[in-house]
């Protein structure tokens, strides 16, 4: 409540700020205490209360303000200062003003040494990381270069005596079993790395028969001349069109590449399982022979093709669309589900081998909700999590179609579930209500979870695979 100002007295004895009983009278013709009949005739100054009212507004700003409020009030209520107190206040003013003018500048360059300490430590670690990347490039450039000249020795080395077997076709016999001996092994890694070339001993038959069906002499030794040529263009038109691709895509592969690298680096005391589809070579590191088989990858291919199509139909459901589709631990099974409110497994190999117009799935669930997303247990091949609209988020066994757990901690729409790859008994769960929880259950019909842990986001959670170290 505010002090009263312009304090008016009634004819009844109370008191009111003069604008406050004047627009009173004008609605009503009473007193707003005691109701008794009142008129703007009967309103007088209260000059009393309006002094000490005054007062005491002074005591409470002097109580309140800051002395140079203070000392402008006093100013203003005509304090007498004479001409040596007010250079004494002058000069501890302009003292003051340069004292708060010097810590200014000192925190203005504290706050710019710390900017440019935090730039220069930065800008050191990107120039180490491109130190240490281009000692990586420089490893695997001379690594490259190695294997490039062996290849090329072992090459020309199997074109001459493939010459010399076109030119002497006495002695094709102990060439044939030289050649298996010493070139065998490198065409068969070739055929491995390229997805299927000849051997050696394969090529050196095609060779010879070739040369047993021509006529002999110098038009034997063209024909191979020439098919040698033919061979030599197409591989260079090949590898135009694959080096294009490389530079269309060149800022990803570079990441990728790098990526590896570091990653190699990082984890150089681990022990890694070698994979069994990249080619290990000599001197090579495992990051550029694992870079290696993805470049030759991506490079070797163009384009998908279709190899089969699930008409997803179903007779009592019109909405048919699907939110989320994944595989079992073994590639085995694919599993369906949106919404139709249905969970529905198929079998893969019979999917892509037996075309139908409607394929059957081989178990299907129903659930009371629209579905999501589904996740597949990474070692537990019949168990199958799913996230609903309703904020559920279940784990069902695929072999008896029935539900092992069930838990309903979010508050809105679940949109991501996700088992653990390390733990197989845990999953977490993202939702709309920009809740991450994360949970785990016995994997007994006991329909039990252990306590939840709970992450809060700012926004909602669409997405939240599960990672582990």
């Amino acid at each position: 409540m505010q002090i009263i100002k312009d304090a008016f007295l009634t004819a009844c004895g109370h008191s009111f700020c003069y604008m406050c009983i004047v627009t009173h009278l004008h609605n009503k013709s009473d007193c707003p205490c005691c109701s008794h009949y009142l008129t703007t005739s009967q309103l007088y100054p209260n000059f009393l209360l309006d002094k000490l009212l005054k007062k005491t507004s002074a005591r409470q700003i002097s109580k309140t303000a800051s002395p140079v409020e203070q000392f402008r009030h006093s100013l203003e209520q005509g304090c007498e200062v004479s001409i040596k107190e007010l250079d004494t206040l002058l000069s501890m003013l302009s003292e003051k003003k340069r004292k708060l003018e010097q810590e200014e500048a000192e925190r203005n360059m504290q706050i710019l040494l710390d900017f440019l300490q935090m730039l220069r430590k930065q800008k050191v670690d990107e120039l180490n990381e491109v130190q240490n990347d281009l000692q990586y490039i420089k490893e695997d450039l001379n690594s490259v270069e190695r294997h490039r000249i062996d290849l090329y020795r072992a090459r020309d080395r199997y074109s001459m005596k493939l010459r010399m077997l076109a030119d002497d076709p006495i002695g094709k016999k102990p060439w044939s079993s030289s050649t298996d001996r010493n070139f065998g092994g490198l065409f068969s890694t070739s055929r491995n790395a390229s997805g299927g070339l000849p051997t050696g001993n394969l090529t050196y038959k095609k060779v010879d028969s070739k040369a047993q069906m021509s006529s002999p002499g110098p038009q034997r030794k063209d024909t191979s001349i020439s098919e040698m040529n033919s061979q030599h263009m197409s591989q260079s038109g090949l590898a135009v069109v694959r080096k294009k691709r490389v530079n269309a895509q060149f800022n990803d592969l570079q990441e990728c590449y790098l990526q590896k690298r570091r990653q190699l680096v990082n984890k150089s005391r681990v022990k890694e399982e070698k994979d069994a589809d990249v080619v290990q070579r000599e001197g090579y590191s495992a990051g550029l022979a694992d870079f290696q088989s993805v470049l030759s990858t991506f490079t070797r291919y163009s384009r998908l093709r279709v190899i089969a199509e699930l008409r997803h139909g179903d007779l009592f459901h019109s909405a048919n669309i699907v939110s989320s589709i994944e595989f079992d631990r073994d590639d085995e099974l694919f599993a369906t589900a949106g919404v139709s409110r249905r969970i529905k497994v198929f079998d893969f190999s019979s999917v892509v081998n037996e075309p139908a117009d409607v394929h059957c799935p081989v178990v299907e669930m129903s659930t009371r909700s629209k579905l999501s997303c589904l996740s597949w247990n990474k070692y537990t091949k019949n168990h199958i999590a799913s996230s609903d609209y309703d904020g559920i988020v279940t784990v069902w066994d695929v072999t008896t179609r029935q539900s092992v757990m069930e838990y309903e901690e979010h508050e809105k729409r679940a949109w991501s579930v996700d088992f653990s790859r390390t733990e197989p008994s845990m999953l977490v769960s993202g939702s709309d209500d920009c809740k991450c929880r994360a949970a785990t259950f016995s994997g007994d019909c006991s329909n039990s979870t252990a306590p939840v842990s709970e992450y809060h986001f700012n926004g909602r959670i669409t997405c939240i695979p599960f990672f582990c170290r």
